[in-house]
């Protein structure tokens, strides 16, 4: 026998449903595990099946491709259906927004049937559309949280943004390469009704056709902001001026580049001002693209202020591009520095480097050179021989490219040449023939022997016996370690600057081997503390300058109380000086 149920009875049971559909729901998604029927979520454990996979935009991504479809197609569903967006913009949506996916996964960990876990999660959790739909657009989320809507959830709720959106679309421009105009141009999104399409209209009054405005578009997102753009139409006459066709334009192009038509400008005005004609500018730039279209111009203008600054004549440029090789602007300008830093590391001097990259720059930046220290241990040289034999002939450089084989310099005989004149040397000045001074002594010289004459010379000039000087030598052969330019400054400063006689050398040789900047700082705090009785008159130039740093300071600096700050102040107007 059936019994009716009353009305009070329907509110109860419908009262007792309600509660376990909201517990369920709350369950379902708060608790760290809940169990009912076939689903089983968890917060934190690991999906299944996973595999690295790397999307097309270079995003990494951990999760597997069937559970990755199965989300999306969850999500397709959700934007489709209860959204009510287009199917072509929710498929996009779905299918091009890896990091909404994982985000939207991760709240759904371990659930037998992904697609239904999502769906009825998706029921009671909107999502910030505006998240899925800049992603799609090519955008990543550090770059698409500034255009995000502070009061906004769902899409249609921002019918500016979808107007200008379709107005893109619609001219042809791949949804994926919108990202990239919002984001160089924001204020495109805000256009009001008609204006974008106006915009694109002005230009397609030019002449030009809508696909070539698409592509310019997406390289150039600046050339919807404000009026047609009066660079770019200087260009494009200019190019056609020399019978460059918008269809070359077109094909050269890259759609992930962007231009700046300005600086395209101003190297077209450069080369036109530096004697190319337009028929010679025309074939160049059909010829090598990448002048204007590597970096708008720029690669090229940077490589011009290079070779400017060696010297190279704006006629000798002109010469180099005429004849330039087919190489991109950009690899051969990387080539050209890493031959002048592989100059600068052997030390060549900067008056001979601006010698070859004037007169060689052109194969130089064809090539790319092996690592100086690898070039220096398979031609077995040191950095002076390889300075000169560069000199002598800069193509040898074209042996030494990466990949090559390379065999050691044949000797030269200059380092047996060389430690003959040292030995004649140290004879002359009064060293016994094979005696330990003489070991000794060769071990200290550094140089070529033929430097040591000279340099002897020089302080025998200054004012000194001959007999004097190898005496000096004998006691102190180190001090023909420097140049005779340096030597002669210390000389100097020794009689003009200190007052002191020359024949002092004869007493104090080792003087030569100390800075003048050390000589100044010594003196200059030695005669302070005269000044102020704390150390003892008339020392000898010896003692204040050939003693440790250490002994210094406790000897005479310390024994003031303000000598410490006395001796940095000095420090300071000598190192400026």
């Amino acid at each position: 026998m059936k019994t009716a149920i009353t009305h009070l009875q329907k509110q109860r049971i419908t009262s007792i449903l309600n509660w376990v559909s909201s517990n369920f729901v709350e369950n379902c998604f708060t608790s760290s595990k809940t169990s009912f029927g076939s689903i089983n979520i968890a917060q934190n454990p690991r999906l299944y099946r996973t595999k690295t996979t790397v999307s097309s935009d270079g995003y990494v991504s951990q999760v597997s491709p069937a559970i990755r479809r199965e989300a999306q197609a969850a999500l397709l569903e959700y934007l489709h259906s209860t959204r009510s967006l287009q199917f072509l913009d929710a498929e996009h949506m779905s299918k091009n927004s890896p990091h909404f996916i994982e985000q939207l996964l991760k709240q759904v960990q371990n659930a037998a049937d992904i697609e239904w876990s999502i769906a009825r999660y998706l029921r009671y959790h909107p999502i910030n559309e505006f998240e899925p739909f800049f992603e799609s657009l090519g955008l990543k989320p550090f770059e698409y949280r500034c255009l995000l809507p502070h009061d906004l959830m769902f899409l249609s709720d921002d019918e500016l943004l979808l107007e200008n959106y379709y107005v893109l679309c619609n001219y042809g421009i791949a949804r994926s390469k919108i990202g990239k105009i919002y984001k160089q141009a924001m204020e495109v999104i805000r256009y009001d009704f008609g204006v974008l399409q106006s915009k694109l209209q002005a230009y397609e009054e030019l002449g030009l056709n809508q696909f070539f405005i698409s592509k310019v578009i997406v390289c150039s997102p600046y050339l919807l902001i404000g009026g047609v753009n009066a660079k770019f139409v200087e260009v494009l006459t200019i190019l056609k001026s020399m019978g460059i066709e918008l269809s070359w334009i077109e094909g050269n192009l890259l759609e992930q580049n962007s231009y700046n038509w300005s600086m395209i400008f101003s190297f077209l005005s450069l080369f036109s001002k530096i004697g190319f004609s337009e028929e010679q500018l025309g074939g160049l730039i059909r010829q090598h693209p990448g002048l204007i279209f590597e970096g708008s111009g720029n690669q090229v203008l940077s490589l011009i202020t290079f070779l400017l600054k060696f010297g190279t004549t704006m006629n000798e440029i002109r010469l180099m591009f005429l004849q330039f090789p087919q190489i991109q602007v950009g690899i051969f300008f990387l080539n050209l520095k890493k031959c002048l830093m592989f100059l600068f590391e052997i030390e060549m001097e900067l008056d001979e480097i601006g010698k070859i990259i004037r007169s060689h720059a052109m194969f130089m930046g064809s090539l790319t050179l092996k690592k100086p220290n690898s070039i220096l241990s398979l031609l077995n040289v040191g950095r002076k021989r390889l300075c000169e034999h560069i000199q002598e002939n800069p193509l040898e450089m074209k042996k030494w490219v990466m990949g090559s084989k390379m065999e050691p310099l044949p000797k030269s005989g200059e380092k047996e040449r060389s430690q003959m004149l040292k030995t004649k040397f140290l004879i002359d000045v009064g060293f016994a023939e094979n005696s330990n001074e003489m070991e000794k002594a060769l071990k200290v010289f550094r140089g070529r022997g033929g430097e040591l004459q000279e340099r002897f010379d020089c302080i025998v000039k200054a004012g000194l016996d001959r007999q004097d000087v190898c005496k000096m030598i004998r006691v102190s052969p180190q001090i023909l370690n420097q140049k005779k330019s340096v030597i002669e400054l210390k000389i100097d400063f020794l009689v003009n600057g200190l007052g002191y006689p020359v024949s002092h050398l004869v007493i104090f040789p080792s003087y030569l081997d100390y800075t003048v900047q050390r000589i100044k700082l010594r003196l200059s705090m030695y005669d302070w503390l005269k000044d102020q009785g704390v150390a003892e008159p008339m020392l000898a130039l010896s003692t204040i300058i050939s003693c440790a740093q250490k002994v210094f300071m406790q000897r005479y600096v310390n024994q003031h109380p303000e000598g410490g700050q006395v001796w940095q102040n000095l420090k300071k107007q000598i190192c400026t000086e």
